[in-house]
């Protein structure tokens, strides 16, 4: 499992990020998206109206090279922000059985590589970064 308890607490609680491409050009696309944390397969699926049709959907399936951001802020007085960063690699899958039964049947699905999180447990302090095998191994 690539993401902590508190982590996991955390992206359930969320309704948006923001999933960063790359185009064709090589130039990054940064779109907010609706997402699930898919609990069983580790990974983060962000379903659409209309997925198999957009931009970021072409982007994973020609350049899978993604990340991932979900924040917000806490607190602001005093100042508490916090988030996670997911980097990973992506895939543009379809006939899939969407989270929300309006989305269509396209995802597209992160596979963790890099897991950079803050403010998310308040027993912990600073900034939170791991690397994830591809078979989901944890490392530092």
């Amino acid at each position: 499992m690539p993401f902590t308890e508190a982590e996991r607490d955390y992206l359930t609680t969320q309704p948006l990020g923001r999933l960063a491409t790359v185009t064709p050009d090589g130039a990054p696309q940064n779109t907010p998206v609706s997402f699930r944390h898919n609990i069983e397969a580790g990974t983060i699926d962000i379903g659409g109206l209309k997925m198999g049709a957009s931009r970021k959907f072409r982007n994973v399936q020609a350049d899978g090279r993604v990340s991932f951001i979900v924040d917000d802020i806490a607190s602001l007085d005093p100042w508490r922000a916090r988030g996670i960063e997911i980097r990973g690699q992506a895939e543009a899958l379809v006939d899939q059985v969407p989270h929300v039964p309006s989305l269509s049947n396209e995802i597209i699905r992160i596979h963790p590589r890099r897991i950079i999180s803050w403010g998310i447990d308040p027993a912990t302090e600073g900034m939170h970064k791991r690397n994830v095998e591809p078979d989901g191994r944890v490392r530092s």
